[in-house]
C-alpha cells in the first residue's frame, strides 16, 4: 500500500521539479541507450517534411546514426565532413549513415551543402529520437540566451515556454537486426570520435 501511495506523490514531485522522461537535467547525465538494445520506435522527419518511423529507415542495412547538435554547430559540421570521408569504405561494408539533429529542414540543407554531404539527415526538432536514445538534456538558461544572441533557436521543451533541450553528441552502430552493436557519446561537444575510430567501429561491430 505504501508503495502505491508513493508512485503519484514522486509524479507529481518530478513535474514540480521539471523532470522529464528522457531529459536528463545536464549533458553530463544523460544515459544514452546500451549495446544490445533495439532502435527506439519513433517517428523522426525527412529534408522534405515527410514522417517516417526511425526503425523503417535503418531496416534497409547495417547502419552509422549519428547525433549532432546542428548546422550551426562547427565542431557538428567538422564531425559530418569527417564522416563523409569515410563514406565510400562504409558502403563498401554495407553500411549506411544517417545523422539525426533538432534542425528543421532549411537547416539539414545548410549541413548538406556546406559539408558536400550524400548520406541522408534527418530532423528530430521533437526530439522523439534524442529522448528515446536517452541523449537529451536540458539547456541552461544562460547558454539559451547565448545562443539566442547569436541567432539560433534551440528546440523548445514540450509543455515548458522557455526551455530547450539539445542532444549529447553520439555515434550508434545498428546491425541489420536493429540492435545496437556500438555506441559512443561525450558530454564534451568538442570532442568528437575521429573518423578513424568510427571506421574501425563499424568493422568490429559488423
Amino acid at each position: 500500500m505504501m508503495f502505491r501511495r508513493l508512485v503519484p506523490v514522486l509524479a507529481f514531485l518530478s513535474l514540480a521539479l521539471g523532470v522529464r522522461a528522457g531529459l536528463a537535467p545536464a549533458a553530463t547525465a544523460v544515459t544514452p541507450l546500451p549495446v544490445g538494445a533495439k532502435v527506439p520506435a519513433v517517428m523522426v522527419k525527412t529534408l522534405e517534411g515527410a514522417e517516417i518511423p526511425l526503425p523503417a529507415a535503418l531496416a534497409q542495412k547495417p547502419t552509422l546514426l549519428i547525433f549532432y547538435r546542428g548546422s550551426w554547430c562547427p565542431y557538428c559540421n567538422r564531425h559530418l565532413a569527417a564522416l563523409a570521408e569515410i563514406e565510400p569504405q562504409l558502403l563498401a561494408l554495407g553500411c549506411q549513415i544517417i545523422a539525426l539533429s533538432p534542425d528543421e529542414a532549411d537547416g539539414l540543407r545548410q549541413a548538406a551543402g556546406k559539408n558536400r554531404l550524400n548520406y541522408r539527415l534527418l530532423s528530430d526538432r521533437a526530439m522523439r529520437a534524442a529522448a528515446a536514445f536517452g541523449v537529451a538534456f536540458r539547456v541552461d538558461e544562460q547558454t539559451v540566451k547565448t545562443y539566442a544572441g547569436h541567432g539560433i533557436t534551440l528546440a523548445p521543451v514540450p509543455g515548458e515556454p522557455g526551455a530547450r533541450w539539445l542532444p549529447v553528441p553520439a555515434v550508434y552502430v545498428f546491425g541489420r537486426d536493429g540492435t545496437v552493436k556500438f555506441v559512443h557519446t561525450n558530454p564534451d561537444y568538442k570532442a568528437r570520435l575521429p573518423a578513424e575510430a568510427v571506421l574501425a567501429a563499424v568493422k568490429a561491430a559488423l
